[in-house]
C-alpha cells in the first residue's frame, strides 16, 4: 500500500526530467519525461516508502546516510536537483505544503537560543575535528560565502575578495576598535588588523575555533592588536567603532533577532558602522529543513529580508547599504564539495562511511539551495547616523586581487 501511495506522489511530482525507483522487491517504475536520462533510486527497506511519505525532507537524508536508499552512480546531486526543480514547479504538491506550514508554526521553539543552548548548537558543528575542515576549506579557513568577481576565480581568490569587500564596507581606519561577532577561526579579524591597523575583538562560542584563533593571533605577531574570546555576543560590554558579523546570524534564531540588533546598536559608537553578512532566502518566511536542523545546524535558520529588516527598523539603526549575492555561495559550496569528495578516503579515516554520506548530503543540498531553492546572501551595512558612510557607493570600487593560489599549490 505504501509503495503505491509513494508512486502516486512521485507521478504527480516528477514532470521535468526522469526518475526510476526500484522498490525492495526489485520492481521498478519510471516517472517524468520519456526522453530524459533518469536518475535511478533504490529503496532497500520495506518501511522506507511510508517514512518518505510522512516526512520526506527528513527521511530522504537519513535513508541516504544509513544506506537504506542508494542512487545509481551515487548521483545524490542529480536526485536532489531533480526533486528541487520539480518542487519549484509544484510547491503545493499533495501534503507537502502542510508539512512546511507545521514546521513554520514550531520554528520559534526550535530556534530559541539562549546562551547555553546556543553554545551546544555551535559545538555540534564547529567543534568537529579541525582536520576535517582543513580538507575542503581554503588555508585561511573561511567558512562562509566567497565573492567571485570573475568567472573561473579560485576559492582562495573569492575568499580574499570577500574579506577585502567587507573591510571596504566597514570604512576602516587605523586603530579603530572592531568587534567581530562569530569570528570563526580568526581569519577576518587577523586580516583587518594586519592590512588596516584595526584593533579587533573576536567572539565565538566554539572552543575549537577559539583555540585555533588564539594560536593564529600569537604566531602571526598580532596578539597586541587582536583578541579572541570564548564569549556570547550578548555578554560583550565595550563600545566599538565597527561591528562585523559574517556567517553567524543564521545561528541567532528568530526569537532573538530584536535582541541581536539592540545589542549591535548598543555596542556601536555614535559614528560607528556595522556590516552583517548572512545567508537569506528570497521566498519569504519559512522554516529550516528538518534534516539540516537535526544533523548539521541545530537552532539555525536563514531569514527572509522582510523579517530581518523589521527588527532592524525597531532597533533604531539605519540601513545604509544592502547587497544581495545570488550564486556566489553556490560556487563556494561547489568548490567545497569537490574538495571534500576528492578527500573521502581521508574523511573515512577521521570519522566513518556514514559521516561521509551525511557531510556529502549536506554540501549537496546546500549548494542546490542556492542554485534552485531561492537562497542568497545578504550583506547589510548599518549605522546609528545617516551620514556615517558616504552618500554614494563610489568608495566600494575594489582593487584587482592577484590570484596566487596556483603558485601556492605548486
Amino acid at each position: 500500500m505504501w509503495m503505491r501511495s509513494l508512486s502516486l506522489f512521485l507521478r504527480r511530482l516528477v514532470r521535468r526530467g526522469a526518475l526510476v525507483v526500484v522498490d525492495p522487491d526489485g520492481c521498478s517504475e519510471r516517472y517524468g519525461e520519456a526522453a530524459s536520462d533518469p536518475v535511478t533510486v533504490r529503496l532497500h527497506t520495506r518501511s522506507l516508502p511510508r517514512r518518505l511519505l510522512v516526512n520526506p525532507d527528513l527521511v530522504l537524508g537519513e535513508a541516504y546516510m544509513d544506506g537504506a536508499l542508494t542512487v545509481d552512480g551515487d548521483d545524490i546531486y542529480g536526485l536532489i536537483e531533480l526533486l528541487l526543480i520539480n518542487l519549484a514547479q509544484q510547491p503545493d504538491v499533495w501534503h507537502y505544503r502542510w508539512l512546511a506550514r507545521l514546521r513554520q508554526l514550531s520554528r520559534n521553539l526550535a530556534q530559541f537560543n539562549p546562551a547555553e543552548r546556543a553554545g551546544r548548537n555551535v559545538a555540534h558543528h564547529y567543534d568537529l575535528s579541525g582536520a576535517l575542515y582543513d580538507l575542503f576549506l581554503d588555508a585561511d579557513r573561511q567558512y562562509s560565502c566567497g565573492y567571485f568577481r570573475h568567472p573561473g576565480d579560485s576559492l582562495e581568490a573569492a575568499q580574499q575578495a570577500k574579506k577585502t569587500l567587507i573591510a571596504t564596507k566597514l570604512l576602516l581606519e587605523p586603530d579603530q576598535r572592531v568587534l567581530d561577532i562569530g569570528c570563526g577561526w580568526g581569519g577576518l579579524g587577523l586580516q583587518l588588523a594586519r592590512d588596516h591597523g584595526a584593533r579587533v575583538t573576536g567572539v565565538t562560542l566554539s572552543r575549537e575555533q577559539h583555540r585555533i584563533a588564539e594560536e593564529r593571533s600569537r604566531t602571526s605577531g598580532l596578539a597586541d592588536q587582536v583578541r579572541f574570546r570564548l564569549q556570547d555576543y550578548r555578554q560583550v560590554e565595550e563600545s566599538f567603532d565597527r561591528v562585523v558579523s559574517v556567517g553567524m546570524f543564521e545561528h541567532v534564531g528568530v526569537p532573538h533577532y530584536r535582541e541581536f540588533f539592540d545589542t549591535l546598536r548598543q555596542r556601536l559608537s555614535e559614528d560607528g558602522v556595522a556590516l552583517l553578512h548572512t545567508i537569506g532566502r528570497a521566498d519569504g518566511l519559512s522554516a529550516t529543513n528538518p534534516w539540516l536542523a537535526k544533523y548539521i545546524f541545530p537552532g539555525g535558520y536563514s531569514p527572509a529580508l522582510s523579517e530581518l529588516l523589521a527588527e532592524v527598523e525597531r532597533s533604531g539603526l539605519y540601513v545604509t547599504d544592502i547587497e544581495i549575492w545570488r550564486l556566489h555561495y553556490a560556487e563556494t559550496l561547489k568548490a567545497w564539495r569537490q574538495r571534500f569528495e576528492a578527500e573521502l578516503d581521508r574523511v573515512r579515516e577521521i570519522y566513518d562511511e556514514r559521516f561521509c554520506r551525511m557531510w556529502r548530503f549536506y554540501l549537496v543540498i546546500s549548494e542546490l539551495a542556492f542554485r534552485q531553492g531561492g537562497h542568497v546572501v545578504f550583506q547589510i551595512q548599518l549605522a546609528r547616523k545617516q551620514d556615517a558612510v558616504p552618500l554614494t557607493r563610489d568608495y566600494l570600487a575594489l582593487p584587482e586581487i592577484r590570484d596566487d593560489s596556483a603558485s601556492k599549490a605548486a
